[in-house]
């Protein structure tokens, strides 16, 4: 509102013919300001349509708007008729795993240093080495999924997913234990012949004869949130 009125002031002083150019110049520097203390304050907020591409695309747009600082930082965008809106978590957060390790840093020094992607990590003992992108770009896996996020209704605040955003059982999201994060799939309930695009951010399932593990909101659009389990079909979203 400040710049808005200084622009207004200054063209006024001026003659008008100069006023033209100068409004321009004054309106330019007065976006970019603005622009400039959004970024500032940590908040960043944008629209990405993918309309034509493939999983690629996908990754590369996902990596795009979650390089961001860890906070209160915001992006939006959209693949197909789903929207996903990202939200990256304060680091005092409790996480929702009990990841011990993340490429042999801690799991926040991981995620503060940018190295979680297809890194690998330790849980309960074990090492879990994920899948190069290029092996997840042709993956496709038939199975049995369960959902969770229950637990973290227990906790003050809010819980970090393992690639660091703020966990909301409600949004489009999946843990897995193999694919790179973030990544995007396709999950069909076989039972019924629902179908959701996922953003897989988190790690898990960590029990034996599941494949992955979807947010409660997911499970509720697919029709397994009663039952708790479901078969279903897993593949890399692949855009026409």
């Amino acid at each position: 509102m400040l710049i808005v009125f200084f622009i207004f002031k200054v063209r006024s002083s001026y003659p008008t013919h100069q006023n033209c150019f100068l409004g321009r110049l004054l309106l330019f520097a007065g976006i970019s300001t603005i622009c400039f203390l959004l970024v500032s304050c940590g908040f960043f907020s944008n629209s990405y349509d993918i309309a034509k591409g493939t999983a690629v695309a996908t990754y590369k747009t996902a990596k795009i708007v979650t390089d961001v600082t860890v906070g209160t930082c915001k992006a939006v965008y959209t693949i197909g008729k789903y929207t996903f809106s990202i939200v990256m978590a304060p680091l005092d957060w409790p996480m929702t795993h009990d990841i011990e390790s993340i490429d042999g840093l801690s799991p926040k020094e991981a995620i503060e240093q940018g190295r979680v992607k297809n890194a690998p990590y330790v849980v309960k003992g074990k090492r879990y080495v994920p899948m190069s992108i290029e092996e997840a770009l042709q993956y496709s896996e038939t199975g049995v999924a369960s959902w969770y996020g229950r637990e973290t209704q227990r906790q003050k605040g809010g819980s970090m997913t393992a690639n660091g955003e703020a966990f909301d059982p409600k949004k489009p999201t999946a843990a897995h234990k193999y694919l790179p994060l973030p990544m995007h799939v396709r999950v069909k309930n076989l039972d019924n012949g629902k179908s959701i695009i996922v953003r897989v951010n988190d790690r898990g399932p960590f029990v034996k004869g599941r494949i992955i593990d979807l947010s409660s909101g997911a499970a509720k659009h697919l029709g397994f949130y009663r039952q708790g389990l479901a078969k279903v079909k897993i593949e890399t979203v692949q855009l026409d």
